[in-house]
């Protein structure tokens, strides 16, 4: 298959590119907006009990206006609030009332705090409408301006927080590091493609491909999430930019480096182009069919970010893959060895000296370096049983300089933390009967003295909108001690909140707590629920794909321990740094996850890579430690100049500015490297020389020409024998 599209591509190169364009354009020019959303609670499935509440509010109170922003008001000179001060408070508040932006609708000035350090006004949100869709972030902006203009000449500072303000401001953060992350990542390329090749026409070739590739395939994930009704994550443009960038120039690179030896060797442009896709074809094939499949496990989350995360990285990958054995070589075949320009190194077969002696040294000590590289693997991997998850995303999405993260430290000046985003708990009849005042007034109470809990709103009534028409459902407001996003608010509420509102629900009812901290404590059962289920489902379909690549039942499961390794180094790598050196509680909770979206996925293909050009080897007539040696020698390159690039790239979204970022950043680039120079680099080939030709059992993946042929000839006269007696 891959011989006849080598032969396609480089004989008909005008008609492939043809295609790519055609198809390009039809798909830019049709795709819808590729939308992502920040609200937390679109990610969870109905049976939770958040969604619950969320629902039943949604139920009982159709009219219920939700809160979209919050202005948080204080003095300039850091002095307590005066009757003068709220006067002015209340008049702003009744302009602003005049100028809202839809989905905003009302402005409720709250009296100030108790030591009158601030004063807030809460805005609410029209019948329906979301506090996180891009409307309510356009109207945030509005908002501001005005605020702003209204309080100039008082003494007076003010500041907007809230649902819609914290989702701008999101949203804000992550197109800068969307644009910091692009251009250090376009430029760590375009730099290690120039050391590697001194060429600027193949430094400038993925930054081009690609470039049009990650059009193609945000047009096709948009359709996708469409079709399917997915829910992109905020952080998804970040996350394509960077996978598309370093897979798609690995992939080009498996290419190039296999184009040059075949030049080298004597062979014209277009029958290198041919032979280069010939044999890369399989190793890039399967690599990407390893990535794709540990992305498209991820359907089996129960969260739809996850459900949508897996299925766009995929496509992306696809489209990735597609280019580098169509367009890019349809491209090189066009230029034929001008792609090289000014460089003439091409000419010149490599010295390889350095991956040479380390392939020699392999090849003559497996089992050292077996045993120094699993060793390395497996003390990093200790550190990872030390993994602390953290649910506080403060610091995820949103900088501390943000206006909404001013406003909520101002707030905290004379009010619990946890009043920027109540948690709401739900009392609903179960047997139809009205709720009474005193079963209100007591549930009030007992949830009132619940530990976590600073203080609940007036017992739910008609009169404050509280109590549903038929007087079976409540509504309670419960300000928390804490953050609402803090691990110290989902320990609270995961414990004594939601066991005190079950508990003291009166007999024929039932409580429902739900809010924004409730969302994050079922999002942490989710995610536990999801790492028991789409890690083994993932490594059991990689197993498979490398079974039938290898036609082999050994080697598949040496190569997914030592993935399996790598995965915990990773984790462990990122425990030391963070939590050990960086004196850190935890680790965002979200981080093993995607740890194993991009070092499991990718490091199979770096394990690929050198198994393919092992077996390559061994067909050739070289026994196991020589076939390990010479793999080591001719496809050490390849891997460490791919592990560099794809590591670099990793690398730049520590530059994004958050700790979500951060962490994924530093943990993914050092799980790259690792993956290349330790696992693929020496773990594996190592091990497959110890094993020898038992690695490809029951097939014979690395037997000669000749082997096979004696093999097939005696099997075809035993038949024979068998037959006649």
């Amino acid at each position: 298959m891959f011989a006849a599209l080598g032969r396609l591509v480089s004989r008909r190169p005008w008609f492939v590119v043809l295609a790519w364009v055609i198809a390009a354009v039809a798909i830019i020019a049709t795709a819808p907006k590729l939308s992502s959303t920040t609200d937390e609670s679109e990610f969870l499935p109905s049976h939770y009990e958040s969604i619950q509440a969320i629902n039943l509010q949604a139920k009982a109170f159709p009219s219920q206006n939700q809160t979209g922003a919050i202005l948080v008001f204080d003095r300039k000179d850091g002095q307590p609030l005066t009757d003068a001060d709220s006067a002015t408070v209340a008049d702003v508040s009744k302009q602003l009332d005049a100028k809202l932006d839809p989905p905003f609708e009302g402005v409720v000035v709250q009296p100030p705090s108790q030591n009158k350090e601030v004063q807030l006004a809460v805005v609410g949100l029209e019948k329906g409408a979301n506090g996180y869709d891009q409307q309510a972030m356009d109207a945030v902006k509005s908002l501001r301006s005005d605020l702003k203009e209204l309080t100039a000449d008082t003494d007076l500072r003010a500041g907007v927080t809230g649902p819609a303000a914290q989702s701008l401001d999101s949203q804000e953060a992550s197109s800068n590091a969307e644009a910091i992350v692009g251009i250090a990542t376009i430029l760590l390329i375009l730099i290690l493609l120039l050391i590697i090749f001194r060429s600027p026409i193949i430094a400038l070739m993925p930054i081009i491909v690609i470039g049009i590739v990650s059009q193609v395939a945000t047009g096709l994930i948009a359709f996708a999430n469409n079709a399917f009704d997915l829910k992109a994550d905020s952080s998804i443009q970040v996350i394509l930019i960077v996978v598309l960038y370093g897979i798609g120039t690995d992939y080009i690179l498996f290419f190039l480096f296999r184009y040059r030896e075949r030049l080298r060797e004597g062979e014209e442009s277009k029958s290198a182009v041919a032979h280069a896709v010939e044999r890369a074809g399989e190793a890039i094939a399967s690599a990407g069919g390893a990535v794709i499949v540990a992305f498209m496990a991820l359907v089996l989350s129960s969260l739809s970010i996850f459900r949508s995360i897996g299925p766009a990285l995929a496509i992306a990958v696809a489209v990735a893959v597609l280019a580098s054995l169509t367009l890019v070589p349809a491209l090189v075949s066009l230029m034929g060895t001008k792609v090289f320009w000014p460089s003439k190194a091409w000419q010149k077969p490599p010295k390889s000296a350095r991956f040479g002696a380390i392939g020699r040294s392999l090849g003559a000590h497996p089992a050292r370096y077996a045993i120094l590289s699993g060793g390395l693997l497996a003390a990093l991997a200790a550190f990872a049983l030390g993994f602390s998850p953290t649910f506080d995303l403060s610091d995820t999405g949103v900088p501390k300089t943000a206006e909404s993260s001013v406003a909520t430290q101002t707030l905290q000046k004379g009010l619990p933390s946890g009043a920027t985003d109540p948690t709401v708990v739900m009392l609903r009849s179960t047997d139809g009967s009205q709720l009474t005042p005193d079963e209100l007034s007591a549930f009030s109470a007992d949830l009132s003295g619940a530990e976590g809990v600073a203080s609940v709103g007036p017992v739910p009534s008609a009169q404050t909108g509280t109590l549903s028409p038929d007087g079976t459902t409540a509504m309670f407001t419960a300000v928390l001690d804490h953050d609402p996003s803090s691990d110290e608010a989902l320990a609270d509420l995961r414990g004594p909140i939601r066991t005190t509102a079950h508990q003291a629900a009166p007999d024929g009812t039932q409580a429902l707590v739900g809010g924004t901290t409730s969302v994050y404590v079922d999002l942490k059962a989710a995610m536990n629920r999801d790492y028991s289920i789409v890690f083994p489902v993932a490594a059991l379909v990689i197993m498979l794909i490398l079974a039938l690549l290898l036609r082999s039942l050994v080697a598949p499961v040496y190569l997914m321990l030592s993935v399996g390794l790598g995965f915990g180094a990773t984790l462990g790598a990122a425990v030391i740094v963070f939590q050990h050196l960086g004196g850190r509680t935890g680790l965002i909770f979200l981080l093993p996850i995607y740890i194993y979206l991009f070092v499991v996925a990718l490091g199979t293909d770096y394990n690929i890579l050198m198994i393919a050009r092992l077996r390559e080897e061994a067909r050739a007539g070289r026994d196991p430690r020589a076939a390990a040696a010479a793999a080591v020698q001719y496809a050490g390159p390849t891997v460490a100049a791919a592990g560099l690039i794809l590591g670099g790239t990793f690398a730049s979204l520590m530059l994004g500015g958050n700790a979500l970022l951060t962490s994924m950043g530093f943990a993914i680039s050092f799980g790259i490297l690792v993956s290349a120079f330790v696992m693929a680099m020496f773990f594996t080939p190592s091990l497959t020389a110890l094993i020898g030709h038992a690695a490809w059992w029951p097939g014979h993946g690395d037997e000669t020409a000749a082997q096979h042929d004696a093999r097939v000839a005696g099997d075809q006269q035993a038949l024979s024998g068998a037959e006649q007696s």
